[in-house]
């Protein structure tokens, strides 16, 4: 073989290793951290804790932020962290203030929720409070801003499954809060979601069940592909196990993530997909 020719089959081969390469990190799964889970005990758990910690595996997922309905299944999760059993996961739990499914329409005016947040903040490893559930004026009780008071004084985030107005009220209790608001108002126009992100630069968007975000197809939207690119740091991805339902599709949630991210930038898919959620929730 001439000189000529070697130097063109080298480099022919150059492109072709690099063209597979390139494929092949397209086809790697890129990994998730759930920011909105919820490990439920009332009942049961629909999964024991090696299940569900299998199951976050299998799914690519290396993050939760986790609750429960008590906070017996986010106990159950730090015991296994503390035994080392959730190597290559990042637990970080969340005070849900509730005991059972009733208080989601009483807790913010019931001052036996709030003794419950702060029984439940001794145990020293709490990162924040929710998610819990308020809409509107009943955002403006007093149990409400005692709660985020609380967690301001702490250093606590907020989850809020909330609509804009209970969001604003939220702020204005203290203007230092910080809060993940879960599903980013659902169907609210993505107008007043680009609103409401610029208006408070400590409100993060989480995305389990927020309606068009994907059109005809699985494409991502304009508006959304829109916010996505002026926000990249603002948006966290989550399961909210909420039913069992969830917990049996829960792959098929994390693929349906996957690939719309496919469709942004590389870097601003990686920070939606976990890196927000890292920056968020480094170690302290």
């Amino acid at each position: 073989m001439g000189l000529t020719k070697i130097k063109v089959w080298v480099a022919a081969t150059m492109l072709i290793a690099a063209a597979t390469g390139v494929a092949a990190a397209a086809d790697e799964r890129i990994e998730i951290f759930d920011a909105h889970m919820h490990y439920n005990w009332e009942p049961t758990p629909y999964y024991n804790v090696d299940e569900v910690l299998a199951l976050f595996k299998k799914s690519g997922v290396t993050g939760i932020l986790s609750t429960s309905r008590p906070n017996t299944g986010t106990h159950a999760l730090m015991e296994a962290q503390a035994n080392g059993k959730t190597d290559g996961l990042q637990i970080v739990p969340f005070i849900r203030p509730y005991r059972i499914r009733a208080d989601i329409q009483t807790w913010f005016n019931d001052p036996s929720i709030y003794d419950l947040i702060q029984e439940e903040y001794k145990r020293g490893y709490y990162r924040g409070i929710g998610e819990f559930h308020v809409s509107g004026k009943a955002a403006s009780s007093e149990w409400v801003k005692k709660t985020v008071d609380f967690a301001v004084a702490h250093d606590l985030y907020l989850h809020a499954h909330s609509d804009d107005e209970a969001v604003e009220i939220l702020f204005s209790h203290n203007p230092k809060a910080r809060i993940i608001w879960a599903h980013t108002g659902f169907g609210l126009a993505p107008e007043r979601v680009d609103a409401m992100l610029t208006k408070y630069p400590q409100l993060w968007g989480e995305l389990s069940y927020r309606s068009g975000i994907t059109g005809f197809g699985g494409k991502l939207t304009p508006e959304w592909q829109a916010l996505f690119t002026k926000f990249p740091d603002r948006f966290l991805l989550g399961s909210d196990t909420w039913i069992s339902e969830r917990w049996s599709s829960y792959g098929g949630i994390m693929d349906g993530y996957r690939e719309w991210l496919a469709q942004l930038p590389p870097d601003i898919a990686a920070k939606i997909a976990n890196g927000n959620a890292r920056r968020l929730f480094a170690e302290r």
